[in-house]
């Protein structure tokens, strides 16, 4: 059994955590705002994260007018790799012109709530703030041409158009989450 199906057909945990430009991003506030939640777990040097920002991007303008919203938090030990800073953060998003809010788990409670292993690690949250998938973005990092299945596409298509989702997970593959207490 995969860690991270510890959280899937649970609650997600809650978050209060803050965007690169100064706000404050509440889970609850999204669950007021939107129908479906994407959670992206992501790092600036992962190369995993980078073959798949602009899938994340098309996903995000694909489902934004369906009520849906991604969010991409970064779990990684900011103090210990300056290449996670909140400063190389703001670069990131602006390099790769991210569509949606990158945000930081300064502590790392987060990402330990979802039970998150690497980066990139994708979650799907229902309007009840349940999680109805988590893993893998898809099933070819290297080559989005040669995907054959999309998982988390696939998950918020069956969530924004029938209202549910029986929750599953994959495995996600990518760069190790950098934890502060592994230094």
């Amino acid at each position: 059994m995969q860690t991270s199906e510890t959280i899937i057909g649970r609650y997600a945990p809650d978050f209060e955590l803050p965007g690169i430009t100064g706000e404050v991003h509440h889970l609850r506030t999204y669950l007021e705002r939107y129908s479906a939640i994407g959670v992206v777990f992501m790092a600036n040097r992962c190369p995993k994260v980078r073959q798949y920002l602009d899938r994340l991007k098309q996903i995000q303008s694909e489902f934004s007018h369906r009520n849906f919203t991604l969010v991409g938090i970064n779990p990684n030990d900011g103090d210990g790799d300056p290449e996670e800073s909140f400063e190389k953060m703001r670069e990131f998003k602006t390099e790769f012109d991210l569509n949606f809010p990158y945000v930081r788990d300064v502590t790392q409670d987060v990402a330990k709530g979802f039970n998150v292993e690497v980066t990139p690690q994708a979650f799907l949250i229902d309007k009840s703030g349940r999680v109805c998938y988590g893993g893998a973005i898809d099933d070819n990092a290297d080559d989005p041409n040669g995907v054959q299945q999309a998982y988390f596409k696939d998950a918020i298509v069956r969530l924004l158009d029938n209202g549910d989702v029986e929750p599953f997970g994959t495995d996600a593959i990518g760069c190790a989450v950098q934890w502060k207490d592994e230094k």
